[in-house]
């Protein structure tokens, strides 16, 4: 392959061009790595195949900092070849899943907004090298991103050195996508100047000093596809529900005929319920997101969604094909920011999003679990959830009412560990209903969840643990001994069905 040096606009830059396994070799152990990627996008792809096949011949560990889970099985890679002392701040991949969970490794599960602030607090190990993957270079040195932005811009800014990995696979039409906004020292910083998902506030790229870029890798391998399903029949349901949901609000007053910005997490569930506003009456929508996913573009192309903010773009194989096909036709209604914006606490709060989040499970008073399957094991981690449902006009939690064929209740009768708490979710919904919990107290929740969102086969067993808990009194009531018995159950028994109390 002849590199294309015309991505290259500063010449002297062109000198410091090396082959991945070069780049590789400067990593020592104990350095912290921060890698560009966000959700299978805008992921480095040569630099980490190089650095794991120089672990077959050396021992060595690094911390892997990233923007969230990264395609190209690279996390995958790195979990196999066990070169992680820590890793931050979300993977969702199955290989690494198991190496954290049986303790091979640290892994920091965070907030999504909360890198980049706890990089400038100096919380965080120093980044030795930031490792990038751009469009290009421009001749002052600044870094185009490809299609994510994630945690690039921080990684760049606190790194020693940078190592950009250009991908000639990605159009060089993302130029000017992106909007990259740099926050001051927390207490001498100014408001964030964005009152619409369209605006744009920042650079169009990474600006960095040319002598920081260290090295410069080619690759053209494109972004791993979504792991996305399509919808199924609950998922068109769960999104039927919330569609109901939002009707309502918008005949109350409460909300305009547009809506107002929406914010939806990654996932098959979440992309489905985003679908199903496709088939719905709202028009003129906008979105503030994260991942762009193939809904979003759905919805643009059908001419119900003018403008999405998100950051990064996420699609299935045939989606992404489309798309950067015909990127020209998109250009005008995107915007890719770094992670700490589009999910910043104070814009979220500004805009007064509707948020959609998925849920593990969720209780009967409201608290939701998003990260760990029955208390211990770590799923993916909580990304984005915690800044938009804390902060959103109205927080919402998604899931199916039951899995593993029934066996598992998704409503149980208090959470085997607690993201969100009970504050912090407005509205849940499944495929058998939503409940709206705004202003109820705990005792009021009760009724509405199991009634609405419980799967028939579990509903008598929760109402007789809540009639055994209000015989205990309290203002949330509980039978302490027996709130996680539903997940011993299904530990001992392989069911959380038929439970005999004790």
């Amino acid at each position: 392959m002849v590199n294309d040096y015309s991505r290259i606009l500063n010449e002297g830059l062109r000198e410091r061009v090396v082959p991945a396994d070069v780049a590789a070799s400067w990593i020592e152990n104990g350095m912290t790595l921060g890698l560009s990627g966000f959700t299978r996008a805008g992921d480095v792809k040569a630099f980490p195949d190089a650095l794991v096949k120089r672990a077959e011949t050396e021992s060595f560990k690094v911390n892997v900092f990233t923007g969230a889970s990264l395609g190209s099985d690279v996390d995958k890679m790195f979990a196999e070849a066990g070169i992680i002392s820590k890793r931050l701040p979300f993977q969702a991949d199955a290989t690494m899943r198991r190496e954290i969970n049986d303790g091979a490794f640290h892994f920091v599960d965070q907030h999504l907004s909360h890198t980049a602030e706890m990089l400038r607090q100096k919380v965080l190990p120093k980044v030795d090298y930031a490792i990038l993957e751009a469009v290009s270079i421009k001749e002052d040195g600044t870094i185009i991103p490809t299609t994510s932005v994630g945690n690039s811009l921080a990684f760049a800014q606190h790194a020693d050195g940078i190592i950009v990995e250009i991908n000639e696979s990605q159009p060089r039409s993302l130029e000017g996508v992106h909007d990259l906004y740099t926050l001051d020292q927390q207490g001498s910083r100014d408001p964030i100047p964005l009152v619409s998902p369209e605006d744009k506030i920042g650079t169009s790229g990474i600006q960095v000093d040319p002598d920081k870029i260290i090295g410069i890798i080619f690759t053209s391998q494109l972004d791993s596809p979504s792991t996305i399903v399509p919808p199924d029949q609950d998922t068109r349901l769960i999104a039927g529900h919330l569609i109901d949901f939002l009707k309502e609000e918008v005949e109350i007053g409460r909300l305009p005929q547009n809506l107002v910005p929406l914010q939806s997490g990654i996932g098959s569930v979440a992309n489905a319920v985003f679908h199903g506003l496709l088939e719905s009456d709202f028009e003129n929508l906008s979105v503030y997101s994260e991942v762009l996913q193939d809904a979003v573009f759905d919805l643009i192309d059908a001419g119900k969604v003018n403008f999405a903010s998100g950051c990064s773009i996420t699609l299935s194989e045939e989606k992404m094909k489309q798309v950067f096909s015909n990127f020209e036709n998109y250009r005008d209604h995107l915007v890719l920011r770094p992670q700490e914006i589009s999910n910043h606490p104070e814009i979220i709060r500004r805009l007064g999003l509707i948020s959609i989040n998925t849920a593990i499970e969720m209780d009967i008073y409201g608290n939701v679990n998003s990260t760990h399957v029955r208390g211990t094991k770590m799923m993916n981690g909580i990304g984005g959830s915690g800044d938009f449902a804390r902060n959103a006009r109205v927080g919402i939690f998604v899931t199916k009412s039951i899995a593993k064929d029934g066996k598992v209740s998704s409503i149980v009768p208090f959470v085997s560990h607690v993201d969100h708490t009970e504050h912090d979710v407005d509205i849940i919904v499944t495929e058998q209903g939503y409940a709206d919990l705004r202003g109820l107290a705990p005792r009021e929740r009760v009724e509405l969840i199991i009634s609405r969102c419980a799967h028939p086969s579990y509903r008598e067993q929760l109402y007789d643990y809540y009639q055994a808990a209000l015989e205990r009194g309290g203002h949330t009531p509980h039978v302490l001994e027996e709130a996680l018995s539903w997940h011993i159950g299904y530990e001992k028994e392989g069911t959380m069905q038929k439970l005999v109390r004790a």
